[in-house]
């Protein structure tokens, strides 16, 4: 019997697994993947975390992390915005970052189980029954961390899941001196945005959100990038002159931004799994790291005897909903304009005029130091 089994080893389900090991719980996490690989994320974090990932041991500047300061949107007809970050970010491979944390979680006694596919969770009253294709596990509580969309949210019979999402994403790392290292740019193009910055070892994460009605149109990834992406003279430089790391790119189909409940059949939502913010607002990574911290403390102090499972989840919500709900409503506003080439036209064009008003709006994706 464990006493938390973790599903999905992403930011969230390692953060998840760091805390709840280090303060003695039997816990297992279930990842179908195997550590290290590369993940569709645009691979930028604010700073807002770093204080954390410091006190637990996981700091992302010695293994590589690049400081990144200024921000740059440009839009399809070449024009920039050039801003200052206030608190700023870093750049880390999900590469590199997963695995230097699967090991943090490793040593603080976490147990794992890789190649592994969750298929079904049963709420058996006071424990649930987590089972994948090949053997369950029993456990005292079930923390959901699999992600933007599987097939056990079908089988949970989660709303979003019936609701189909016109969104997909494509990621490369690339090598080029077309953007400073200090520097993460969002390009706009014709009902997509394409952002970019450094990571370790002299390389650029390159990742895009588009639909799959641009995909259709075109044919294929590169068909589309030359005819719909290059139409942006930024993009359209990167896609000639860089040199790609990949031979293809890793791909992700039905991104989805609806609202998701934080509880499902008692099993405790944290990550994208809880609730997925716009890639443009570049903080989907600190969501997720915040979340999980979250909703570990609670956990702790349930085992600990200090409050019941009732207030355990109605703090969870209350949490979460203060700390996330307005960057997901920024998030979700913001997107209606990016994709859209007359009005990011008009949006740079005002906020280069109002720089107070850019960075307010940079600011109401971000949040405090944690």
């Amino acid at each position: 019997m464990y006493d938390l089994v973790i599903i999905g080893g992403g930011l969230s389900g390692l953060t998840s697994a760091i805390l709840l090991g280090k303060a003695g719980l039997k816990t297992l996490l279930i990842e179908k993947n195997e550590y290290p690989f590369h993940r569709v994320c645009g691979e930028y974090i604010s700073k807002e975390t770093l204080p954390f990932l410091q006190k637990i041991g996981v700091d992302p500047f010695s293994f590589g992390a690049v400081s990144i300061t200024d921000f740059t949107l440009t839009s399809p007809k070449g024009n920039f915005l050039d801003l200052k970050l206030d608190l700023g970010g870093f750049g880390i491979s999900r590469y590199l970052l997963d695995n230097q944390m699967f090991a943090k979680a490793k040593e603080n006694g976490t147990n794992f189980l890789f190649k592994e596919k969750v298929i079904s969770v049963k709420n058996l009253g006071k424990t649930h029954l987590v089972s994948t294709e090949s053997q369950s596990f029993e456990t005292k509580n079930v923390i959901g961390t699999y992600g933007k969309r599987t097939n056990l949210d079908n089988f949970l019979k989660r709303s979003f899941f019936t609701q189909k999402s016109p969104y997909i994403g494509v990621k490369y790392h690339i090598k080029t001196n077309l953007q400073a290292d200090h520097k993460i740019a969002l390009h706009n193009f014709a009902d997509g945005y394409c952002g970019m910055s450094r990571v370790e070892n002299d390389i650029f994460c390159l990742c895009y959100l588009t639909t799959r009605q641009n995909l259709k149109q075109t044919g294929d990834i590169k068909t589309l990038e030359k005819q719909i992406l290059s139409k942006n003279p930024f993009l359209k430089q990167i896609f000639e002159e860089a040199e790609f790391v990949w031979e293809k790119p890793q791909v992700i189909n039905e991104i989805s931004f609806a609202k998701k409940p934080l509880i499902e059949n008692g099993i405790l939502m944290a990550g994208d799994s809880a609730g997925m913010i716009a890639p443009l607002c570049g903080n989907g990574m600190t969501m997720a790291i915040h979340g999980a911290k979250i909703l570990s403390e609670l956990l702790i102090l349930h085992f600990e005897g200090k409050i019941s499972k009732t207030e355990l989840e109605k703090s969870y919500q209350k949490q979460w909903s203060s700390q996330f709900s307005s960057r997901l409503w920024a998030g979700r506003n913001l997107q209606k304009m990016f994709g859209n080439p007359i009005l990011t036209e008009i949006l740079l064009q005002f906020a280069k005029k109002m720089p107070a008003f850019a960075n307010f709006l940079v600011a109401q994706t971000h949040g405090k130091e944690f």
